[in-house]
């Protein structure tokens, strides 16, 4: 996308974010911007297949009536055809270009009420899948939609008036869902997903990982391959990062879970919006630690962006869990880092790679945490390396954090490779982040595995063991600059000539207040 285009969409975004501010959080109207989006996309993506479909007997998809005798056969095949091959099913007058035009309407003879009409409507969406193999993926995406909200307006009219002020808004965006290179739709998507994490504070975390630390753990998990059959996000939150996966290798299949009901509509929204078939996506919403919902799958590459130091139950029966039981310790009520790396690690393909976003204190926290760290690296050795980010540069908290890469078959199973990126930023007012530049250096000093003076570290199992499995960064990376040394002679010298000057100006100001005829300050 040209750069004047991207303005030109971000401008029309932030119009129709000014719509909905200071009615509700931004939380909020980020559901009801992004769930019109979708409903935009549906519209679009469906009139085109349409119009593929009826080409051959020179009709457009606009031009069918339900309610022509004449053209009833013709919409059941259309019918027929999208459900199968989109997965759901939007009549003419349904389309949002139709519903926007009629809300924005001012003509006298028809009415631009169109609360009742858009509520049946997104409805219908999911009702057209029912019974399919898409229902699943489908059911429930409009439920954070309440069009009845009093957050809206007071009235029914100031409602029904702000709604198709948003929907005449989006109209004016092209999607270009014609041209397969352009992502005018996943630009405008992430645009506002950061948006509002930037804005959301500590809510950020729960569906945005910032796009370079997504960008980072796509580029371990697909370094020198061009394919993947599958990628598993954990903790999935609105898809980012299972979609940036497929940004650096062909992704077959997607796989997540998310706990947030809200973000779980989110997730499934983003991926449909981005051009994935629902046959190619399973996303479920539950507690991924407490009740599982992919059982015994395994995955060649998995990513995630836990919740940082969140609280689990810890029972005791979770002792009694494959996932769990080798390691002889569960990982503290207080602190499910650990719970959820040995929840991945489970996960993992023999041949995959994982990467995952932690806490620095999950690097040296001793106790339970301590056990399993050091019983994935002495007993599995599956750890690979380590690399500490920059502080700050998450929305909603300002700790640093690391990233650690696992692989059950390593090939440099001898060692771990430390990298020390915490120094490597630009700062954007009051927060961090990563340039392509610092990405680059992190992947290709990953790819290398050589020692980089202040920057990495190849440390021999050996050297981790005496270091009692602690991985605090700074044990392995010396990141230490000398001072030059003090020259005290000439240091007492400095000090010699300053105090000549400070008498000196001293004698200065008392001849001027004697001319004065003040007294003199000292």
């Amino acid at each position: 996308m040209s750069e004047d285009h991207k303005k030109q969409l971000e401008t029309h975004l932030w119009n129709i974010a000014n719509e909905l501010r200071g009615k509700m959080d931004a939380d909020e109207f980020r559901d009801y911007i992004l769930g019109f989006i979708f409903f935009k996309y549906l519209s679009e993506k469906l009139h085109l297949y349409a119009d593929e479909i009826l080409k051959h007997d020179n009709i457009s998809f606009t031009d069918l009536d339900a309610d022509n005798a004449k053209h009833v056969e013709l919409l059941e095949a259309v019918k027929e055809e999208s459900i199968s091959k989109l997965g759901y099913f939007l009549y003419p007058n349904e389309l949002f270009s139709q519903i926007a035009k009629r809300g924005n309407s001012q003509s006298v003879d028809s009415s631009n009420f169109i609360i009742e009409d858009l509520t049946a409507i997104l409805n219908n969406i999911e009702k057209s899948t029912m019974g399919t193999e898409a229902e699943d993926d489908f059911g429930n995406l409009f439920e954070d939609l309440n069009l009845n909200s009093t957050k809206l307006g007071k009235s029914v009219d100031a409602r029904n008036t702000l709604i198709a002020k948003v929907l005449a808004h989006l109209d004016k965006i092209d999607f270009n869902l014609q041209n397969s290179e352009s992502d005018v739709l996943g630009d405008a998507y992430e645009y506002l997903i950061a948006q509002f994490a930037s804005g959301a504070g500590k809510k950020a975390g729960e569906f945005y990982t910032p796009q370079q630390v997504s960008k980072v753990l796509a580029k371990l998990v697909t370094l020198d391959k061009t394919k993947i059959k599958s990628v598993y996000d954990p903790t999935c939150g609105s898809s980012s990062l299972l979609l940036r996966v497929s940004k650096e290798a062909n992704v077959a299949y997607f796989y997540g879970q998310e706990l947030n009901r809200t973000t779980y509509n989110l997730a499934r929204m983003n991926m449909i919006l981005h051009d994935v078939h629902y046959k190619r996506f399973d996303i479920r919403q539950e507690n991924t630690l407490e009740k599982p919902q992919h059982f015994d799958q395994t995955f060649e590459a998995i990513v995630a962006n836990p919740p940082f130091s969140a609280k689990w139950s810890a029972n005791d029966l979770f002792l009694g869990d494959e996932r769990f039981s080798h390691y002889g310790k569960l990982a503290p009520k207080s602190k499910a880092d650990y719970a959820f790396v040995q929840h991945m690690l489970y996960h993992l393909d023999d041949q995959g790679t994982m990467a995952v976003v932690l806490p620095h204190g999950a690097l040296f926290r001793g106790g339970a945490e301590g056990h399993i760290r050091e019983f994935i690296i002495k007993e599995k050795n599956y750890l690979d390396a380590v690399i500490g980010l920059p502080a700050n540069i998450f929305y909603g908290t300002s700790i640093p954090t690391c990233i650690l890469v696992y692989k059950k078959c390593r090939v440099h199973d001898k060692d771990i490779l430390f990298i020390d990126a915490s120094e490597h930023y630009e700062k954007i007012k009051t927060q961090n982040y990563l340039t392509e530049e610092h990405v680059l250096k992190i992947i290709d000093t990953y790819r290398e595995r050589q020692d980089v003076d202040k920057y990495a570290y190849v440390a021999s199992l050996d050297e981790v063991a005496e270091n009692d499995y602690n991985l605090n960064i700074p044990r392995y990376v010396d990141t230490f600059e000398e001072e030059e040394p003090v020259n005290l002679d000439q240091v007492s010298e400095d000090l010699k000539n300053l105090e000549t000057d400070i008498a000196e100006t001293d004698k200065a100001i008392s001849g001027y207040c004697q001319e004065l005829n003040i007294k003199t300050p000292f």
